[in-house]
């Protein structure tokens, strides 16, 4: 598999992580600011099913940090990564601080 489609994995298990946190009106008020991956492990074909988890590491003014990765099947780690998500004003297109309800639910998610 392509290394590009592991950050596709991870990014559609953050978004919907994202989503279930905050709703659906308000993921979109955020945007991807960093990401690291670290490839631990080829995955194939025969792999056939990969699971992507996605969890809170911390919480900025502005920004939250997940911790992600992608499983196989058998449990083998394929890939660990860190994003960091920035909150936006849609109207600005500027970063602007979390709100506290934002912080509740992001620390609920996790």
């Amino acid at each position: 598999m392509n290394n590009a489609v592991y950050l596709t994995y991870l990014e559609e298990c953050r978004d919907e992580w994202v989503e279930r946190a905050v709703g659906p009106d308000k993921s979109w008020d955020f945007v991807l600011a960093r990401v690291a991956i670290d490839y631990r492990r080829e995955l194939t074909q025969a792999d056939e099913v990969v699971v992507a988890r996605c969890r809170l590491e911390g919480l900025g003014t502005s920004s939250i940090r997940t911790r992600e990765e992608l499983v196989t099947r058998e449990g083998e780690v394929s890939a660990e990564a860190e994003a960091v998500l920035v909150a936006r004003d849609p109207e600005t297109a500027r970063s602007r601080a979390l709100t506290d309800e934002e912080r509740a639910s992001f620390e609920r998610a996790s």
